[in-house]
C-alpha cells in the first residue's frame, strides 16, 4: 500500500517525527519534492537530528530510501547529512537517488541571495537555499538532471557554457556580481557524480516493481497545504507542489496507488517565512508558546529562526485537509498546550464586515481579521499517556471539538516528541 503523509498548514506540523514512526512497518520511504530549504525534526533512540534531505526512513535498517525525480536535490547537503548520521552511530542507510532529479546548482543558492537582497523589505522570506531559482530553471529547461552527470564530456561542457551566458547577463546587469565560470562547474559537477554514482537508479521502475509486489511505501512531504504554489498564500509559496496529489508525480507512481492520505496538523500554529497568517499572536503570549512548543522551542530546523506562533485555525487547517485529500489526521504538539487556563481557537475569518468559513485568496486573506472562540485548558502534563480514555476531559474535549470543525477523523494524536507518544483513536 501507498500513503502520503503531508502537512495541512504552513509546515513545521510534525511530518518527520510521524514518518519516523510510520517507517517502522514500511519498507520503503520517498521524499518526493521539495529541496534542503526545510527540515524534519526527529527524536530516537540516537538522538535528535534535523534532516533536509534524506527521507525519515533512515533510522531503519530496512528502509530504502528514495530522493525522487521531483525533488531539487542538493548533492553537498545530501552527503553532509549522510556523513553527520555515520557520525552519530547511525548505520549508512540503503538509499537510492532517481536519474531523473535535477541538481541544485552552486548558481541557485547565489541567484536566492542575490533576490533576496535586491528585494530587501519585499522579499519572500526565502531560506536561500536555491529553490526559487533551481525551480525556475527546471520548468524553463535549463535544468541539469543526475542522468546528464553520465553524457558525453562535450555534450554537457556545451550546456553548462550555454547556461552560464543567459546566467552572467542577470549577474553581471542586474545584480552586479561576479560572473560564472563554466569550467569549475564541471569540475563541481564531476565531483557530484562520483558522490552519486553509487546511488543513481531508475527509482519509477524500482517503485513500479515494488508496488507489483505489494510493498509498504511511505511518501513523504515537504511544508504544508498553505505553501503550495497552486493552492497556497501565493505568492508567499515555496515552489514545488506540497500537496499527497504530487506525490505521484515526484515518485513517479500512479495516482490510483496513493490509498492513505495522512495530514498532519499542530494543536496550535506556527510559520517560518513571511505571508497571511491570520491566527498570528504577538509579544509575551507568543514567546510563551514558542517557548515551550515543538521538540525545544519552536525554531526553524533549517534556518534556526524563531517561528511565528498563533493559535490553531479551522479555516486553514480544514482546507488544508480537505486540499490534500485527507483520509486521516495525526494530531500534533497537544502536550505543549497543558499550561494553559483557557485556549483560544480560530473558528471563522471576518473580512469586510462578514465571518467567513471557507479560505479565501490571499488578496482577501491579508484583510481576515480572526473569529476566536475559548475552550477550557486541561492545566496538567500528558505526556506519557498512551489511551485516549486516560487523557483528561478538557484534553479529550479540545480534540473532538477541533475533529468536529474540520470534518475529517483524527486518528492519531502526538502528546510528545518521541516516536513512542503516541495515542491512535
Amino acid at each position: 500500500m501507498v500513503k502520503a503523509i503531508v502537512g495541512a498548514n504552513w509546515g513545521d506540523e510534525g511530518k518527520g517525527k510521524i514518518t519516523d514512526m510510520l517507517a517502522a512497518e514500511s519498507d520503503i520511504v520517498i521524499r518526493f519534492q521539495g529541496g534542503a530549504n526545510a527540515g524534519h525534526t526527529i527524536i530516537n533512540n540516537y538522538g535528535k537530528f534535523a534532516l533536509h534531505t534524506l527521507p525519515s526512513g533512515v533510522f531503519y535498517s530496512h528502509v530504502t530510501n528514495i530522493i525522487g525525480n521531483g525533488v531539487a536535490l542538493n548533492i553537498p547537503v545530501l552527503f553532509k547529512e549522510l556523513q553527520s548520521l555515520e557520525e552519530r552511530g547511525v548505520p549508512h542507510p540503503h538509499l537510492l537517488i532517481s536519474d531523473r532529479a535535477q541538481m541544485v546548482m552552486p548558481y541557485h543558492i547565489l541567484f536566492d541571495q542575490y533576490e533576496e537582497e535586491r528585494l530587501g523589505g519585499k522579499s519572500f522570506g526565502s531560506t536561500k537555499s536555491g529553490i526559487a531559482p533551481f525551480y525556475s530553471d527546471k520548468y524553463a529547461k535549463i535544468g541539469f538532471q543526475v542522468s546528464e552527470l553520465f553524457m558525453d564530456e562535450a555534450d554537457l561542457r556545451e550546456k553548462l557554457e550555454r547556461v552560464c551566458e543567459t546566467k552572467n547577463v542577470l549577474l553581471r546587469d542586474l545584480y552586479h556580481k561576479p560572473e560564472l565560470d563554466p569550467g569549475e562547474l564541471y569540475n563541481t559537477l564531476m565531483e557530484y557524480k562520483a558522490m552519486v554514482e553509487p546511488y543513481v537508479a531508475d527509482t519509477s521502475a524500482y517503485l513500479w516493481e515494488a508496488v507489483q509486489q505489494g510493498k509498504e511505501i511511505l511518501l513523504e512531504g515537504q511544508l504544508g497545504s498553505l505553501k503550495d504554489p497552486d493552492h497556497g498564500i501565493y505568492p508567499m509559496v515555496t515552489s514545488s507542489s506540497t500537496l499527497a496529489a504530487y506525490g505521484a508525480v515526484g515518485a513517479g507512481l500512479p495516482p490510483y496507488e496513493i490509498k492513505k492520505v495522512i495530514v498532519v496538523c499542530k494543536a496550535y500554529s506556527s510559520a517560518v517565512g513571511a505571508g497571511a497568517f491570520v491566527s498570528e499572536i504577538f509579544g509575551d503570549e507568543a514567546d510563551e508558546l514558542r517557548r515551550r512548543g515543538g521538540d525545544g522551542g519552536e525554531y526553524g530546523a533549517t534556518t534556526g529562526r524563531p517561528r511565528r506562533m498563533g493559535w490553531f485555525d479551522v479555516v486553514a487547517s480544514r482546507y488544508g485537509c480537505r486540499i490534500q485529500g485527507a483520509t486521516d489526521v495525526a494530531f500534533t504538539v497537544l502536550d505543549v498546550l497543558g499550561y494553559l487556563d483557557e485556549i483560544p481557537v480560530c473558528t471563522g475569518y471576518e473580512i469586510d464586515g462578514k465571518v467567513v468559513t471557507d479560505f479565501p485568496t490571499t488578496r482577501l486573506l491579508e484583510k481576515a481579521k480572526p473569529v476566536i472562540e475559548t475552550l477550557p485548558g486541561w492545566k496538567c502534563d500528558i505526556r506519557g499517556i498512551k489511551k485516549y480514555e486516560d487523557l483528561p476531559e478538557n484534553c479529550r474535549k479540545y480534540i473532538e471539538f477541533v475533529e468536529e470543525k474540520l470534518g475529517f477523523p483524527i486518528t492519531m494524536v502526538s502528546n510528545g516528541p518521541g516516536r513512542e507518544d503516541i495515542i491512535y483513536r
